[in-house]
């Protein structure tokens, strides 16, 4: 089954997508964080058949909710009424630092930090069987 990885920013999001199978995550893009995200994503679900979507859970260093945190379970919230797939929460502390210490700074530091948190998730369902 084809996941998506979300790292989401309050102005930017990284997307992060599977291969077919569900077990290799790819850097895809980095779109704005703006009214035409939640639309964007429902697009992009349908158009490349993900069946989960697997969200950075934004925590502080002391693993309280942040900001941030907020916002994401509105889109939650949105993105679970609108298309009605499982949505799981995965931690995401330092994975644009992460992002950034094994490519470099670039453009695609956010898609890359949304297919570390998306590996993470993945190995930690292998794990469980």
């Amino acid at each position: 089954m084809k996941r998506m990885g979300i790292d989401f920013g309050t102005k930017k999001i990284g997307i992060a997508l599977t291969d077919d199978a569900g077990v290799m995550a790819f850097p895809h893009e980095v779109v704005p964080n703006d009214g035409k995200f939640l639309a964007y994503v429902e697009n992009l679900v349908n158009k490349r058949g993900v069946g989960e979507i697997v969200i950075g859970h934004s925590l502080n260093n002391a693993g309280e909710a942040n900001a941030v945190h907020e916002l994401v379970s509105e889109f939650m919230m949105d993105i679970t009424l609108s298309i009605g797939i499982p949505v799981h929460l995965e931690p995401e502390q330092y994975s644009s630092q992460q992002a950034k210490q094994v490519q470099g700074k670039n453009k695609l530091i956010d898609a890359s930090a949304a297919a570390l948190i998306l590996d993470s998730f993945i190995t930690k369902q292998k794990n469980k069987k």
